[in-house]
């Protein structure tokens, strides 16, 4: 996405493998104890990660894959209205020093789950919710008035663990979330902007045709 979106645009990327939406996640097979529970929590540290990289104009939140696992009995509803919860987290932090947030929270839908998972019981269930999980977050996201962006319509999930996307797959995803990027940048004559992206990462961004 930084390189479609050119010198114009600085991308910052808020990266965590296995961050769900709200739930706090003491079972995922990390090493460290320290890297369970409430750090996987995108809701509990979502403020500390804007407040790191203010002032921003645009935040793009993709989360919801590890929303999927079997141990956390979710519905693709469910998982969509937790991702609006996590725009609305966005909204009440505008303002504080010196930012604003001069447009909506775009949404982005993972793409369906693939095939090949290394540990199939902990995502039992999990690939037929991820096929209406798009609609489902395409739904509450209207609802919310929220701009929505579909990963499924332009890839899908083919890396060798049938969560994560091969290289191919970023690339093209890229470009499909640049060009969104570009246009709300464009409308709102944004100056810096936060793009979170992917089933476990947020990624800032930051305009730099600034205005005094």
């Amino acid at each position: 996405m930084a390189c479609h979106l050119g010198d114009s645009v600085g991308f910052l990327e808020e990266a965590l493998s296995g961050r769900t939406t709200d739930f706090d996640d003491f079972e995922i097979d990390h090493p460290s104890v320290h890297l369970k529970g409430a750090t996987l929590n995108g809701a509990k540290l979502l403020h500390a990660i804007l407040s790191s990289h203010l002032p921003l104009d645009l935040v793009i939140i993709m989360l919801g894959t590890n929303d999927l696992k079997t141990r956390f009995n979710r519905s693709p509803q469910q998982i969509a209205r937790a991702v609006v919860g996590l725009a609305r987290l966005v909204d009440e932090c505008r303002g504080g020093v010196n930012t604003v947030y001069p447009s909506p929270v775009p949404l982005l839908a993972p793409p369906p789950l693939g095939t090949g998972f290394h540990n199939p019981e902990e995502w039992a269930g999990g690939t037929k919710k991820s096929l209406v999980l798009g609609s489902a977050l395409r739904d509450t996201a209207a609802a919310a008035g929220l701009p929505f962006i579909d990963a499924g319509e332009f890839i899908s999930t083919e890396g060798i663990d049938g969560v994560h996307l091969t290289p191919e797959a970023q690339q093209k995803l890229g470009e499909a979330v640049g060009n969104k990027v570009r246009i709300l940048l464009q409308e709102t004559d944004g100056r810096q902007a936060a793009v979170g992206c992917g089933s476990g990462h947020l990624a800032p961004c930051e305009y730099r045709e600034w205005l005094p």
